[in-house]
């Protein structure tokens, strides 16, 4: 009788090791799925923020592009301005040089 306890115990003792077996293998494949799983998610995340980093660049860049035009159109405007006026003042300085000397 007590040896057919012993059997059972041991029997129950095996049907455990190999639950325990089966569970800690299941929770290695979950484990694995799910670091897997991550590792795409961060790869994709990654990827769609390099696309919109991308995106945000070329918008900047154009941005940047039609600003350096508009400054540019800005200081030709401003130096012709500029010009001209140091011509007309010129002329003013040379009239009034020679009216000086030759007057």
């Amino acid at each position: 009788m007590a040896s057919e306890a012993v059997k059972k115990v041991l029997a129950a003792e095996e049907d455990a090791d190999k639950a325990i077996s089966a569970a800690r293998a299941k929770s290695s494949e979950i484990i694995t799925s799910a670091e897997s799983q991550a590792a795409v998610a961060v790869q994709k995340r990654i990827s769609d923020a390099k696309a919109e980093a991308d995106k945000i660049r070329t918008n900047n860049k154009k941005k940047l592009e039609e600003y350096s035009s508009a400054a540019e159109a800005e200081c030709n405007k401003k130096i012709s301005q500029i010009r001209s006026s140091a011509e007309k003042n010129a002329d003013k300085a040379a009239q009034l040089i020679i009216e000086e000397f030759f007057s």
